[in-house]
């Protein structure tokens, strides 16, 4: 079989394709994080920026390419969550300016498109790291450039950008040393490596026996519950769903008293795609399993009995579980945290301080410190630039100041900048620490500029250490680690280690205290507890009696005490 063009057909089918890909594969992609903690969130992040893409592309009217690929690119631009997000939206966004004018797209147009993918995702950082998934982009383009002298073939020119992808994947430890010392590949250059695979099975009609791609029920039923489908609805009123059933099956292909035609995946996913939305189809040699929102759920199963018997059936009527949901909210009266601006939502208010951070408890210290709107992420739900956006368009402040408190937010909320409309600087805040220390350097009278200048400088005064579990066997900067060992992390890097988290805690803010050390804050998550705080804090007024320490309610996931010196 030859492919010598892209239709919007194909091209739509390969969007979805490598969502549903990254999604079944999210957490593999999680695994591969080098930290061995519980908040390895690539896959993720990867999965929820394209999956926005992917929704933008459904909503396209148009039948070109070109226009398509923008549509992928704007959703990837808002949805960008953590920095392979936002470096995976780059790449689309240069895909999609390589391939404008082009209602069909050659072998040529794709890998010149590909190409231009790769040169943007470049620009788009400050200083590249090879060994990442920008290594793997750049490396597979440059085989399709090769390739597309020696033929025209759409199928052979994507296969050897997949398969060069793949080779580079596997080079990454040799480029990137912390990758070699842990035994993992880069997570952003597999999550590339997955949608290639997903364009090149689409357009091959061949699945590729790679293990982690083929999803078993375990993994189905994770990605049909995963949380987007649990959240997308949000705010909706019930009426405004499209469509009302959320149906899933699964068919044992060639069996069944109603089987009248083998299975064929294109025409079989076609019939579906145009009974809803949010559809999903995976399959092998033996079964197909379907995830779609419909208004017509008989007609899902009655067209998956031509093909086989329905051996798993389920139907959900999602205006009803939202009418639920509704209800639920009114009674819990929650509000969004980036819509509560300190308070007073009529307040106008020159300059908005927007800071991102998990916890009730440290939503609540941030806003005595200044800030008025906190959006609820950080580690393991980094928010997306959309999310950022809303945040400032909803403080309708002059100007506003973002504080990420999390360095895998840094590009989704410098982007954010050049989406609203009021001026924006960005606070690299890597820690919820050193956010608090630059709010204290935030002066209500200086321009903006100034108080970015200022509030970045006071980054530097402050260390900040983490307390987790680590969730492998693994040595890192020389440490080895035990799986279910605690670990401490002291700016960005493992520190110490132990059984026990009193003394990992411990001997954590042992090796961040010199002398000029005044301050030990000390918040609790919701795996910490105010005795076990307690002993710490005796523990460190032994090492030091003139130590002032404080210690807060934080109520943060994945770290039980983060503890800052000062």
């Amino acid at each position: 079989m030859t492919v010598t063009k892209i239709t919007n057909l194909e091209f739509g089918k390969m969007v979805q394709a490598a969502s549903a890909c990254l999604e079944q594969n999210a957490e593999f992609i999680n695994s591969l994080n080098v930290f061995p903690v519980p908040d390895g969130d690539t896959g993720t992040n990867m999965s929820m920026s394209l999956a926005s893409g992917a929704k933008y592309e459904r909503e396209e009217s148009s039948t070109r390419v070109d226009d398509l690929a923008a549509a992928v690119a704007k959703g990837l631009l808002m949805g960008a969550r953590g920095n392979s997000g936002v470096i995976l939206s780059q790449i689309f966004r240069g895909f999609s300016k390589g391939m404008e004018g082009k209602a069909e797209l050659t072998a040529q147009d794709f890998v010149e498109a590909y190409a231009n993918g790769a040169k943007t995702a470049y620009k788009a950082v400050m200083k590249p790291t090879e060994g990442t998934i920008l290594t793997v982009v750049r490396e597979s383009a440059a085989a399709g450039n090769k390739k597309i002298t020696e033929t025209d073939d759409l199928i052979e020119v994507i296969e050897t950008i997949f398969h060069a992808a793949d080779e580079s994947l596997k080079t990454t430890p040799d480029l990137l040393p912390v990758l070699k010392e842990v035994g993992v590949v880069d997570s952003g250059g597999q999550g590339l490596v997955f949608v290639l695979q997903a364009f090149y099975e689409v357009l091959s009609g061949k699945t590729i026996e790679v293990e982690s791609y083929q999803p078993d029920n375990a993994q189905m039923d994770e990605m049909i519950n995963a949380e987007h489908h649990r959240s997308a609805q949000g705010q909706l009123n019930p009426d405004d769903i499209k469509y009302g059933y959320c149906t899933e099956i699964m068919v044992r292909l060639g069996r069944g008293k109603q089987v009248d035609q083998e299975f064929d995946y294109d025409k079989f996913y076609e019939k579906l795609a145009g009974l809803g939305d949010s559809l999903l189809v995976v399959n092998d040699e033996e079964v197909v399993k379907v995830h779609v929102h419909t208004e017509h759920p008989g007609e899902v199963l009655a067209w998956g009995q031509e093909f086989g018997d329905l051996q798993k059936v389920k139907v959900d009527n999602m205006r009803w579980q939202q009418e639920e949901i509704m209800q639920s909210d009114e009674q819990e009266s929650p509000v969004p945290a980036a819509e509560q601006p300190n308070g007073e939502t009529t307040k106008t208010i020159d300059t908005a301080i927007i800071s991102i951070s998990s916890g009730d408890g440290i939503a609540t210290l941030f806003k005595s410190l200044g800030v008025t709107h906190v959006i609820n992420g950080g580690q393991t739900m980094n928010p997306s630039t959309q999310d950022i956006v809303d945040a400032i368009n909803a403080s309708g402040a002059k100007s506003a100041i973002v504080l990420p408190n999390n360095g895998n937010i840094f590009m989704a909320a410098e982007q954010s900048v050049d989406v609203v409309d009021i001026p924006v600087k960005i606070v690299h805040s890597k820690t919820i620490a050193q956010g608090m220390a630059s709010l204290l350097e935030f002066n209500p009278d200086a321009t903006l500029e100034d108080n970015q200048t200022a509030m970045e400088e006071a980054l530097s005064t402050v260390k900040s250490g983490e307390v987790t579990v680590s969730i492998r066997d693994t040595t890192v900067d020389g440490v080895e680690i035990k799986k279910d060992n605690y670990i401490g992390i002291v700016d960005g890097k493992i520190t110490v280690t132990h059984p026990e988290i009193k003394q990992t805690a411990i001997d954590m803010v042992k090796s961040m205290l010199d002398e000029d050390s005044e301050i030990v804050t000390i918040i609790m998550g919701t795996e910490g507890n105010q005795a076990d705080a307690q002993e710490i804090e005796n523990a460190l007024y032994e090492v030091d009696d003139e130590l002032e320490i404080e210690i807060h309610e934080g109520g943060q996931p994945v770290y039980p005490y983060l503890i800052s010196v000062e």
